[in-house]
């Protein structure tokens, strides 16, 4: 299972790096593949304020539509807008190209709550059993 070490993660399956002073969100492999075939992703607009584990947007998939969840309380300063016409990238990319939002955190130091790539890891592996 691809699980980048450098990045950080949710119990809900999102993933989050730090990048500057701004935090770039996707979800993970696992999620992407658990979800199947991605064909839609619906994401907030830029400058909308957003609190941690608040609903940000949703991925639809050929199986069913997920919501997203925010891993820390912040504010939108980017959405990927190449989604909209390629919402694959997600399957096919998760942590690059398929990358969903970028925030300005209200404490950069909350990302520092959330899982390690080894945390997340078991989370996963007890999810499966």
């Amino acid at each position: 299972m691809d699980i980048p070490p450098q990045l950080s993660y949710t119990s809900e399956h999102e993933w989050c790096v730090m990048d500057g002073t701004e935090v770039i969100i996707g979800i993970t492999r696992f999620a992407a593949d658990q979800l199947g075939d991605i064909v839609f992703v619906e994401l907030p607009a830029v400058a909308t304020k957003l609190q941690a584990n608040q609903s940000f947007g949703t991925v639809e998939s050929v199986k069913s539509v997920s919501d997203l969840y925010m891993p820390v309380t912040g504010t939108v300063t980017a959405v990927n807008a190449a989604l909209n016409d390629a919402p694959q990238l997600v399957n096919e990319d998760p942590y690059r190209g398929g990358w969903m939002i970028r925030i300005q955190p209200d404490d950069p130091h909350s990302i520092g709550q959330l899982m390690s790539a080894e945390q997340y890891r078991d989370h996963i592996g007890s999810a499966n059993h």
